[in-house]
């Protein structure tokens, strides 16, 4: 932490980190739909919920802001979610067959 926080890189690296975040959720997001529909939104809601409550936890500036951006990208998800479900509706993603 002292590297980053000498050539002031935390921007940069909380930057980083939810630009990988968001592509993590991408594919989490799809797969979710495709096995299990939209009844698994709450799980993203507990993840979410989850993330607040550790970023106001923690004291650490970067780790909270990671935490933050989890969680609202969990938020997100939900959203996703059933938007995803309609993208299967009309055939721009494939259908899991029962």
């Amino acid at each position: 932490m002292d590297f980053i926080t000498a050539y002031n890189l935390a921007g940069v690296l909380i930057g980083l980190c939810t630009f990988l975040i968001i592509g993590i959720f991408h594919p989490i997001v799809v797969k979710s739909e495709y096995y299990f529909g939209t009844r698994c939104w709450w799980a993203f809601l507990l993840v979410g919920i989850a993330g607040i409550a550790a970023a106001l936890a923690i004291h650490n500036i970067f780790w909270s802001s990671l935490l933050g951006v989890v969680a609202f990208s969990s938020f997100w998800g939900i959203l996703e979610l059933f938007q995803q479900r309609e993208r299967v509706r009309k055939g721009w993603f494939p259908k899991r067959k029962a």
